[in-house]
Order: C-alpha cells, then structure tokens, then sequence
C-alpha cells in the first residue's frame, strides 16, 4: 500500500532523510526504544520457557507453583533456586533471556562485597543492594522515554489547546491569560513537588500529574503567536464571511500552521521531560525506592564513588538519549524550515 503524500510533505521527509545525523539518531532511538519495550524478554529472572516431563510452561506469561515443577509448597515458583533449576534440569530444560536478572532481582551469590564490580555473570556490575546494572538500565531506559512520551504528549495537546484559544480570541482573555501564565510560572515548582511528595508516595501516574501542572504552559507562546499571526489572514476572513464557526476556523484552517512550530518543539520537549524525571529520581523525589530509575543511578555512582561502574554507566545512557533526542530535534526543525524544503 503506498501513502499518497503531498510533494510538501516529501520535500520535508526528504530533507528530513538528508539531515544524516538526524536520520541515523531517529533509528537508533526506535531501535533502543523497541528493545527497551521487550525488556521482559532480555532481562528477566524467569525462563523464557520451561519444559517439564514434556509439557511446555512460559513462566515469562504466567506463574506456576513451585509444585508444577517438582516442589514441595504452592508457592510461585523461585526459578533461581537451585532445588528447582535441578528438577527443571533433570526433567527437560529452560530457556533464559540473555540477561538472567529483572530489575529488581538480588544476586546474592557475588561472594564479595556490593557493589560488585562488572563480571561475566553481571556485565557492568551490580548496584550497592546487589541488583544486577544492565538489566536496571533497561527497565529504566523504558520507563524514563514512557515517561517522557506521555508527558510530552499530555502537556503538549493542552497547551496547544490553551494557546489557541488565547491567540484566536486575543483582547482580554489574551490579556487575562498572560497574567495568569506570568503568576502560574513564577510558582516554585521544586518546593512544590517536595510539599506534595512529603504528603503522598510519589509514583508513575503522581509524577506525571505533578509535572503536567508546570509543563502544559511550554507551547502556549509558540502557538498563541502563530494563532495572532494567521487570525487576520484574508483566507480566515473568507471563511468569516462564509458563515464559518470560530471553533472550525481554528481547528481547520489555523490550527494546521501552528502545528508546524509545535511538532519542531516536541522532540525538545520529551528530552525536557526525560531530564525531569531522571532530576527528582537523583533527589529521591521521583519513583517509588527499588523503582527502575536512571536518576538512582547516579544518585547511587554519586555516593558509591569506589564503584565508578555505577555513574559511568547512568551517565552514558541519559547522555547517549539525549543526544538522540536533540539530534533528531534538529532534523525536524530543518524539515519544517521552509527555507530548506523550497
């Protein structure tokens, strides 16, 4: 099936492709992103599969009482004990993710102190609770962009809806609202957020609403100023004098110029938020304690200095997504300047 794209839109995807940096850093990031997404299946303290007197069993789906494999109790069954991997091992054989460690599983067979340096059973070592580096830096990859994505995209629809309005009507409730965003931005977003985490537990959907109260206001100057600029064109006029709804005329006619500004600030955005979360995780102010978290990384290289394991490897990942993040801002911004796509 071929998409029917305008030549406006294979001029931008052209110079988008032209744009090397960009391109390469945009699929390296899906790439990454895409693994992260299957992070059970790479990083897990579970087999993959398990077969058992001739049945098969996906423990990775589905938990299984250690009674299904030989054991004594009805308990879910602790794959890494040794009793059961010798039952599993005399009756059929298990299939293991090339990582055998979740993020949240202790190797307590290091024989030395944690954090334990990087080895060939933990790659880049272990965190000072004994938890396995790679494996958190992959649950933690995943839920920093989750994260960020849905931040971005939640704060970016209402202030694209905020600033359009206020652009589109202008007068007073232009005037009213900037006030309102001066006295709102001027709020001490640090204090806040420890007033609110000293109150509650913070956690995924807690963070995410915290920051949406300061982030929703990042694209209201770009599409206000676009909704000021394109209100008075003559084909907005026309369609005034049509009979057209104001509600019609923004979303049709206006809306699609500013979301040519707003699509370039998004990549900015996401690696903003990223940045966000990986800040109050360094605090303690973020996720939940044993949450996978880049920010507990460093925060953890940060009073490990003895274990340079640990910073170096926090700090390669955020600055390797950011970078991504930033390169393919650039692409797009080049994509969309009509300077570039003439």
């Amino acid at each position: 099936m071929r998409l029917n794209l305008t030549p406006m839109t294979r001029r931008r995807l052209a110079t988008f492709r032209a744009n090397r940096r960009g391109f390469w850093s945009l699929v390296v990031f899906l790439i990454l992103f895409t693994a992260s997404l299957f992070a059970e299946f790479l990083a897990n303290d579970r087999p993959l599969m398990v077969s058992y007197d001739g049945h098969l069993y996906a423990p990775v789906f589905i938990d299984y009482p250690e009674t299904a494999f030989g054991g004594d109790f009805p308990t879910a069954a602790d794959y890494r004990d040794p009793f059961l991997q010798d039952q599993i091992a005399s009756h059929g054989w298990a299939l293991w993710p090339p990582i055998p460690f979740s993020h949240a599983t202790v190797n307590y067979d290091l024989g030395r102190p944690t954090p334990a340096p990087p080895s060939p059973i933990n790659w880049l070592g272990t965190d000072d609770q004994g938890r396995d580096v790679v494996a958190r830096l992959i649950y933690g990859f995943r839920i920093s962009v989750l994260f960020g994505l849905a931040l971005t995209l939640s704060a970016s629809a209402i202030g694209v809806a905020a600033g359009a309005v206020q652009g589109y009507l202008g007068g007073w409730v232009d005037l009213l609202f900037q006030r309102f965003l001066e006295i709102w931005g001027s709020l001490p977003q640090l204090f806040i957020l420890i007033i609110v985490t000293s109150a509650i537990v913070p956690g995924f959907w807690t963070l995410l609403i915290i920051l949406l109260l300061f982030s929703w206001t990042t694209l209201i100057g770009v599409v206000r100023a676009e909704f000021l600029r394109a209100r008075n064109f003559e084909y907005v006029r026309a369609a005034r004098a049509l009979g057209l709804s104001d509600v019609r005329i923004a979303v049709r006619h206006v809306l699609p110029n500013a979301m040519v500004a707003t699509i370039t600030f998004m990549p900015f955005v996401l690696s903003g938020a990223v940045v966000a979360l990986t800040s109050l995780d360094f605090l303690g102010l973020g996720l939940p304690p044993g949450s996978p978290s880049l920010g507990d990384l460093l925060r953890q290289g940060k009073e490990n200095l003895q274990a340079p394991w640990l910073g170096l490897s926090g700090f390669l990942v955020v600055a390797i997504l950011l970078s991504l993040l930033v390169f393919v801002g650039e692409a797009v911004r080049d994509a969309f300047d009509p300077r570039k796509t003439q």
